[in-house]
């Protein structure tokens, strides 16, 4: 089997969300914490230690939208299902998380764009491929080139409400996009709003989890590495409790 890495790193100082979503992380290297070690055993020395070193340990402040991350329904409203309280990523259950992969080629699309459902139907015919109950869909976009840099958060397709439930009315559960939201870009939406006034296309993609619950991943990477079909995903979230979302460290599996 062949494993491919379709996650990016938590990291400091790269533009992979708004300004205020900005995570932190503190190293504390083993010259910094034999004190740490020896306050735990009463007449021990941090000298004492082997090379006088303690441990490297870290110390993160971050969002569960930070990083590579499932979001569960309960992100996009209260419920979901027409009515029934929406799930919290610790209420999913597991076998969504494991299952084959399908890639969407959308890098040709221009930033903003939101995807149609007909867009994903001749996608599908192109690569041959008939959509299964719970087929992981994830969509390379033309954001996954932008990672790393400033524009990134602005990059991309995204997909609305009709695009979304003509997946989930198929029976997909989870779907995953290598841009920073499965919706459209904000900068695009926003434009879009202040020409129209319609509030419906606002988070629209998301909003369509009132409707029929499902997981998104947001902020693959990679996905040019992939085939069309053939491989598995798997994507299973951080049992935070009560949570909107949680982090994950998505593999594809391609049985060679």
């Amino acid at each position: 089997m062949r494993f491919i890495d379709i996650s990016i790193p938590i990291q400091n100082d790269v533009p992979a969300d708004p300004p205020v979503q900005k995570l932190n992380i503190e190293y504390s290297a083993h010259e910094e914490t034999a004190a740490q070690i020896a306050s735990m055993f009463p007449g021990l020395n941090p000298e004492d230690l082997p090379g006088g070193l303690g441990w490297a340990v870290e110390k993160i402040t971050l969002s569960t939208h930070n990083g590579t991350h499932v979001d569960a329904p309960w992100h996009y409203h209260p419920t979901m299902d027409g009515g029934v309280k929406a799930s919290t990523i610790d209420e999913l259950p597991l076998d969504w998380f494991y299952r084959p992969g399908v890639k969407l080629d959308f890098r040709h699309f221009d930033d903003g764009y939101v995807v149609s459902a007909a867009d994903i139907d001749e996608e599908l015919e192109r690569i041959g491929h008939t959509l299964q109950p719970f087929d992981i869909v994830v969509v390379n976009t033309s954001a996954g080139a932008r990672y790393g840099f400033d524009d990134y958060v602005d990059s991309g397709c995204g997909f609305g409400r009709e695009a979304t439930l003509h997946l989930t009315g198929q029976g997909v559960r989870v779907v995953g996009t290598d841009g920073w939201s499965w919706d459209a870009p904000f900068s695009f939406t926003a434009k879009r709003f202040a020409e129209t006034g319609d509030a419906s296309i606002i988070w629209e993609g998301h909003k369509a989890g009132m409707e029929a619950g499902y997981c998104q991943i947001e902020k693959l990477h990679n996905l040019e590495a992939l085939p069309s079909t053939g491989f598995l995903v798997s994507c299973f979230p951080v049992k935070i409790h009560a949570a909107s979302a949680g982090w994950t460290r998505a593999v594809a599996i391609i049985d060679d």
